[in-house]
């Protein structure tokens, strides 16, 4: 990597396990940082959008996260709901990984999906 990573250093890569997410804040925003089950690192808005409900509380699996509370499932790569009640998108943040630190960039939304409270 050429030059300093943007964004904030939220973690190592080795703190989050295969098909595990971790909730972080950043400015007190609650972002999940996801490693899917092939092992790629994600960031994601930590609220699923139909209800107010943590996504890194919920299950990981292929490239998606299922909130615990109504199961509705997200694309981690691009915010997308794959199964309701949910309809409307959770935003996807810019990663860049440093050797094993993980950047969130939560100023870079990757999919334009809405970012409430920040």
């Amino acid at each position: 990597m050429s030059g300093k990573p943007k964004g904030e250093l939220v973690c190592s890569a080795n703190d989050i396990k295969v098909k595990q997410a971790l909730r972080i804040l950043i400015d007190d925003y609650p972002v999940a940082v996801v490693r899917d089950s092939m092992g790629d690192i994600h960031a994601i808005g930590d609220t699923c959008s139909h209800a107010d409900i943590s996504l890194s509380e919920g299950d990981v699996e292929g490239c998606a996260i299922e909130c615990w509370g109504h199961g509705s499932q997200f694309d981690l790569r691009s915010g997308q709901p794959l199964q309701l009640p949910a309809y409307d998108p959770v935003p996807v943040f810019a990663i860049e990984l440093d050797g094993d630190d993980v950047y969130v960039d939560v100023t870079n939304v990757l999919n334009g999906a809405a970012v409430n409270n920040y």
